[in-house]
């Protein structure tokens, strides 16, 4: 059988044996919005859990509208145009609209990726910031939580009249699902925030994961900073595997995301019988595949299905290479895994992006990892604590071949836009 993964913006088709695959696994069919513009225009006037975003608007001196960055494919182009008009009908004079860039500690967009982001007309009429989460003095210091935590978030957002968010609802490989608050943490926070929250205390909790909230510290400690912070509304969307929005909603941080939250669960869930030999699968492509950082969400995502000592194999574009610098600082220092969960667990090593090897570890201590991808060399890969492979091909054929005529293979094209599990 021929499938097609998700890999960059072309996509990678392989041929596999049809008679030992399980799948392809995709997410459950839902329509896509016949009328998106339409549909968003009626939620901003009819929200959940708040008065229409008209009336929130009304006498207010100023807006900040937060956006995610372009390793999220969030349709602004779509959402954005009927928020600004619906501030600027109710006297926010375009000048005083921000659209902040919740970078989070990404790097930050510029030109060509706002217009990609956000379309031509907004790029070139609005003001458009981006968040720095390594300049400790653009951020305002809210407190520390219960938890210990320490909030410092941007103060463009922190100090305007009217706090707006924006995002995308799918599950999060340590958060449980994205959207809603999260935007506001990490996407505006500080790394002296980011590293406490994104520390071991949080993330070595079994109950940190994908498609998880109940008791999930990582979702509840964020939301508790988020309700800090503020927010007057949100617009939040849903989107099938062609990036189509299949699911809008605005209003209260909570009670609306909470809602696209339950429709995800029914689509994005998908069980297995048993757990599998193999497993093939992608980070969604082009802009969730660019860096190994951001590729390790297409294993952590696909590993509940995966049998202890089997194989994952993940294709990622990997077109920017490992990611930032202390990231790739971060793979140079830690050649032993093993050594590398010691120094996190104690108190004096720090090194930002270092939860996302973290997660790396979580997955390479219960299973092998195979890449395929034309952005790393091989022995860069290996670095990575991965093995390269030329071919999706190559890789499952060497794989079932180690684990006998009975082995199976999963197969996931869109990567983590899928939520697999075992049924038992």
């Amino acid at each position: 059988m021929r499938v097609r993964f998700d890999y960059g913006r072309t996509g990678l088709e392989a041929e596999l044996p049809a008679e030992r695959v399980v799948g392809p696994l995709a997410i459950r069919p839902a329509p896509p919005l016949a009328n998106p513009e339409a549909a968003i225009a009626q939620v901003l006037e009819h929200p959940t859990g708040t008065p229409p975003l008209a009336q929130l608007a009304r006498g207010r001196k100023n807006a900040c509208i937060l956006v995610c960055d372009i390793t999220r494919p969030v349709p602004n182009r779509l959402i954005l145009p009927p928020v600004l008009r619906t501030l600027e009908a109710q006297g926010i004079a375009r000048r005083d609209i921000l659209i902040l860039n919740a970078t989070g500690l990404h790097r930050p967009n510029e030109g060509a990726e706002l217009v990609e982001m956000l379309g031509p007309e907004i790029a070139a009429n609005y003001r458009i910031e981006n968040h720095h989460g390594k300049v400790l003095e653009e951020h305002d210091y809210l407190g520390t939580t219960a938890n210990g935590v320490p909030i410092y978030l941007d103060s463009r957002y922190v100090r305007a009249d009217l706090k707006i968010t924006t995002g995308l609802i799918e599950p999060h490989l340590m958060a449980g699902y994205s959207g809603g608050r999260k935007v506001i943490c990490p996407g505006i926070a500080a790394l002296e925030t980011v590293k406490v929250w994104h520390g071991p205390r949080f993330l070595e909790d079994p109950r940190a994961d994908c498609g998880i909230l109940e008791g999930n510290p990582v979702h509840e400690e964020n939301t508790r900073i988020a309700q800090i912070a503020g927010c007057d509304f949100i617009v939040n969307v849903c989107l099938d595997g062609e990036r189509r929005i299949t699911w809008v909603g605005a209003g209260d941080m909570i009670e609306a995301w909470q809602e696209g939250v339950r429709f995800v669960e029914a689509v994005v869930k998908v069980a297995v019988p048993e757990p599998l030999d193999v497993v093939v699968t992608s980070c969604a492509g082009y802009p969730l595949d660019t860096t190994w950082y951001q590729a390790v969400k297409g294993l952590t995502g696909a590993l509940p299905i995966v049998k202890r000592g089997g194989t994952l194999i993940l294709v990622a574009s990997l077109t920017e290479g490992l990611g930032s610098p202390e990231f790739q600082r971060l793979i140079a220092d830690n050649p032993d895994l093993r050594v590398f969960k010691q120094r996190i667990l104690g108190k004096d090593y720090f090194v930002m992006d270092q939860w996302q090897l973290e997660e790396l570890a979580k997955v390479v201590e219960r299973c092998k990892v195979k890449v395929v991808s034309h952005g790393l060399p091989a022995e860069t890969l290996r670095r990575c604590h991965v093995e390269p492979a030329a071919t999706v091909e190559q890789a499952v054929a060497e794989s079932l071949a180690e684990y006998g005529p009975a082995a199976r293979v999963a197969v996931i094209p869109k990567g983590p836009y899928v939520l697999p599990y075992v049924a038992a």
